[in-house]
């Protein structure tokens, strides 16, 4: 009798009301989710060699949305390692800029950029970068610490049990294979739950087994926890598994 009442009355009813209103909430939720978070502008770098000029990079421009996994792909000395440096603000450019969740990341200062990092990227590196003196439980927490987040041994704790290695915390990392090791390395880097993680070729020194479930654990991490992934690779396999690619070629994007 209501539905009958509103349709004569040609007012919507309030089942309609709702659908509309859980379709606008859809709509602004999928808005925020696909927002930019890195975006690459005219991004230039030339350095002098042998007296003469040699661009690495030339007029990069691309944007990634936010919860997006990117692939920066291209042959040795296409610029990809440069352009990651250039992304997360640790090179500058000679010209162009990057904005991270919305900010220019050159206009601030060293210190200001290394701020901005820490309060919005993770890093992960073909070398892995554990401090050896640390076991692996140590490793994770330290930025943690260095946030002063009280919970850091239970919150470290919990990503190294995520990435299967709740057995091996109290390991030194001379103790620990090549795997397990950038494991660690990936544990340190998703447990202060960073917006982006840059990754540098994060399979070239293991073998392609282990590469790959190195990535796939990567892939499963920035899908659970919304993380945006912007990885450097040669390897076309384990890039494909990215949503995207960017392809590099003499400094130029293809």
């Amino acid at each position: 009798m209501f539905f009958a009442e509103c349709a004569l009355s040609g007012r919507p009813s309030v089942l309609n009301e709702r659908q509309s209103a859980k379709t606008n909430k859809t709509i602004l939720e999928d808005k925020f989710f696909m927002a930019v978070i890195v975006q690459a502008e005219g991004l230039t770098k030339q350095v002098e060699s042998g007296g003469q000029p040699l661009i690495i990079l030339h007029e990069v421009n691309f944007s990634v949305e936010a919860g997006d996994s990117l692939a920066i792909l291209g042959a040795s000395g296409s610029g990809k390692s440069t352009l990651l440096g250039l992304l997360a603000g640790l090179d500058s450019p000679s010209s162009g800029t990057v904005y991270l969740d919305g900010t220019d990341i050159f206009s601030f200062d060293e210190d200001g950029r290394a701020r901005l990092r820490g309060r919005l990227a993770g890093f992960v590196f073909q070398s892995f970068q554990l401090l050896p003196a640390l076991t692996a439980l140590e490793n994770v927490m330290l930025p943690l610490e260095l946030h002063g987040a009280p919970d850091a041994r239970e919150r470290a704790t919990e990503a190294l049990r995520r990435v299967g290695l709740t057995q091996r915390m109290d390991h030194l990392p001379k103790h620990l294979s090549g795997g397990e090791q950038q494991r660690v390395a990936i544990a340190r880097a998703f447990v202060v739950q960073p917006k982006i993680l840059f990754a540098d070729e994060p399979t070239g020194n293991l073998d392609a087994a282990t590469g790959s479930q190195i990535i796939e654990l990567m892939l499963e991490l920035n899908r659970a926890q919304g993380t945006t992934l912007i990885l450097v690779t040669h390897d076309e396999a384990l890039a494909r598994r990215c949503n995207r690619q960017l392809h590099l070629a003499a400094g130029r994007v293809m």
